[in-house]
């Protein structure tokens, strides 16, 4: 009888403390879905961990891509955060040089500066991007898998 008391109360204890406390809880650990076939090369997936929040005013999102996956040239409205989480990614701003990510580098996206960021030729990357959330991403221009290369091999050779 004891041992049944003790087990009820265990069973108690456990189911109370592991109830839906109402938290709103996500993780960028999550893959999320492969995105739609528009301005990029490769597979990339995006996880929308906080997204049109009045309260905060900016977005959240996990994204992912496979080695030699691009984005094209593009902007946004408001500064935007890069934080590699895992990887290795090409950045590039529009009149300076490319560079490579490695996994704990943080880079501010200036407002309104032309820029693409990518993995790289031998490296999935993942990123948390942290944004504004007033304004749509303009897209400017293609980056052609012929540049794309170009920058890989590049960036090899430092």
């Amino acid at each position: 009888m004891r041992n049944a008391i003790i087990f009820l109360f265990l069973l108690f204890v456990t189911s109370v403390f592991s109830q839906d406390t109402g938290y709103n809880v996500s993780s960028y650990l999550t893959a999320g879905t492969k995105a739609p076939k528009t301005h990029y090369i490769g597979e990339a997936w995006l996880n929308a961990i906080i997204h049109d929040d009045a309260e905060l005013g900016y977005n959240i999102t996990t994204a992912t891509f496979k080695a030699n996956s691009t984005l094209d040239w593009h902007k946004h409205s408001s500064a935007q955060v890069l934080i590699i989480v895992a990887g290795e990614a090409y950045y590039q701003e529009k009149g300076n040089a490319p560079i490579i990510l490695k996994e704990g580098d943080v880079i501010k996206c200036v407002k309104d500066v032309e820029h693409w960021h990518s993995s790289t030729k031998t490296s999935d990357v993942t990123y948390l991007a942290l944004y504004g959330g007033d304004q749509p991403t303009t897209w400017t221009e293609v980056v052609t898998q012929e540049y794309y290369d170009e920058v890989a091999l590049k960036l090899k050779k430092q």
